[in-house]
This record gives C-alpha cells, sequence and structure tokens, in this order.
C-alpha cells in the first residue's frame, strides 16, 4: 500500500510540475476572458443604445455575436495552454460554419438584409412604403421578416432579403407631397376657362399649400379629349382624402362651368361598293 502511494506521489509530483503552471495558466484565462466577455457586451448595449436611429431588436444581436466571438477565442486560448493543436480546431470551426452558412443560405441573407436594414433606416415603422410591390404600413422589422399593415387591414410578413433587393418608395418619409389629377375636356371647350375653373377649386382648399402654387397645366392632347392636369402640394397626412375629394369635386366643377368631359369614340366610315 505504502508503495503504491509512492509510486502515485513520484508520479503526480513530475505532472503537476510539468502541467500546473498550464493548468493554473488556463484557469485564468477562462476567469479572465469570460470577465471580459461580459463587460464587452453590456459596454456595447450601452453604446449601441445611445445611437438614436440604432433598433432596439439590433442590439442584443450584435452584443451576442461579440460575446460569443470573445468566448471562442478563450476557448482555443485555453486549448493551446495544453499544448493542443489549435490550427486545426479552427480549420474545424471553419468548415462546419461554410457548412451551415450554405445550408441556411435564405435565413443569412434574411439575417443580414435585416442588419442593414435596421441600420441604414430606408423606413421605420409606422411610414407607409412599397418595396417591389409589396406595400403597407411598416408595424415591426425584424430580424429574419418585416411585418406589415396592408391598406385592406390584413397582416403581411415579408422576407427581409425580398424587400432589401427591391427599390423601396417611402411615401411617408417627407413631410409634403405633390399630387397630380388629369381631367379631359372637349376639344371644343376653352381651355383658359376650365384651367381657370380647376384653379379656383384648388384655391378654395385649406389643405393645399400655397407654396409651392398649384397649377393647371395642359398634360396630353389625348384621341378624344385635352387633359388638364392639376398640380398642388400637401401634407402626407391630407394626400389621400385631398385626392379622392379633387377626383370628385373637379368633375362637378367642370360640369356647372358648362364644359364637356368627353367619352372615348371612334368614327366609322362605311363605303359601299357595287357589286
Amino acid at each position: 500500500m505504502e508503495r503504491d502511494i509512492n509510486a502515485f506521489i513520484d508520479t503526480a509530483i513530475p505532472l503537476m510540475t510539468e502541467y500546473g503552471m498550464s493548468i493554473i495558466g488556463a484557469i485564468l484565462t477562462l476567469i479572465i476572458g469570460w470577465t471580459v466577455a461580459g463587460w464587452l457586451k453590456r459596454t456595447i448595449i450601452r453604446s449601441l443604445t445611445r445611437i438614436p436611429r440604432m433598433d432596439k431588436t439590433l442590439v442584443p444581436f450584435l452584443a451576442n455575436i461579440l460575446h460569443t466571438a470573445v468566448l471562442v477565442f478563450v476557448i482555443v486560448a485555453v486549448l493551446n495552454q495544453f499544448g493542443v493543436e489549435t490550427t486545426s480546431i479552427i480549420a474545424v470551426l471553419g468548415a462546419a460554419g461554410l457548412a451551415i452558412g450554405l445550408a441556411l443560405q435564405g435565413t443569412l441573407s434574411n439575417i443580414a438584409a435585416g442588419v442593414m436594414l435596421m441600420l441604414l433606416r430606408p423606413f421605420k415603422v409606422g411610414e407607409y412604403i412599397d418595396a417591389g410591390g409589396t406595400e403597407g404600413t411598416i408595424i415591426q422589422i425584424g430580424l429574419f421578416t418585416t411585418e406589415f399593415l396592408t391598406a385592406d387591414g390584413v397582416c403581411l410578413l415579408a422576407p427581409n432579403s425580398t424587400i432589401w433587393n427591391q427599390p423601396i418608395i417611402n411615401y411617408s418619409r417627407n413631410p409634403t407631397r405633390r399630387l397630380k389629377i388629369t381631367i379631359g375636356i372637349s376639344y371644343d371647350d376653352d381651355i383658359d376657362g376650365a384651367s381657370d375653373t380647376l384653379m379656383t377649386l384648388m384655391k378654395s382648399d385649406e389643405r393645399i399649400h400655397s407654396d409651392p402654387a398649384p397649377a393647371v397645366v395642359v398634360s396630353s392632347l389625348g384621341d378624344s379629349s385635352v387633359n388638364l392636369q392639376m398640380r398642388c402640394w400637401t401634407s402626407s397626412d391630407d394626400f389621400w382624402g385631398l385626392m379622392f375629394d379633387l377626383n370628385k369635386q373637379s368633375k362637378m366643377v367642370i360640369e356647372a362651368g358648362g364644359y364637356t368631359i368627353p367619352y372615348p369614340q371612334r368614327d366609322v366610315h362605311m363605303i359601299s361598293t357595287k357589286d
């Protein structure tokens, strides 16, 4: 028994002498690395939270990525303390990351697009946009999808990559918008008189801005009508209501002024031939 204990001591002492410092160094590395990772995560969250344009969903996402990266680096450093070949481990991690990236290509593209949408902010919650035919009021911007509320009151979820790869029209970003309404009159009607009638209509509406001033122009000469276009500026909030009202009122004032709104017509000439 005594010989076994002596043999164990004789074996353990050289091992402790050889690996003791490595074990102590690994423990210290783990403690310091874990502390630094936690401190860095909290610092990143505090710093990003102070940025006015930074999305609340993106803050913990970026902080967790940095926290995980630091911990991976610490684990590799600990293994290196024991003489483990870390080059092969890094190669395996890289290959695994590549395989996961290929398998989740669509998902990762949505995440990347979500990050870009949150950073660059082409739109924000509450704004009405059109992204390649996908349109509605923004309810939520997530890492994978963006939630819309359509004009019909339907909830629409669109992948972020689809939105990011399309031209985005933001109807709510600017405080004012220009409204254009076209109404046709007969070729026999007085263009100046009809224009004055439509101009009077626009000047009587308080929702229409005086600067830039409203205008009525001849936009085109159609097959059966002279097309007059009413152009005016209004606030984005009043745009749709004003458009609906002007569409109705312009027809009423044009007809009340004795002008004609022509229908498309075609002249057919009958040619008789002798048998």
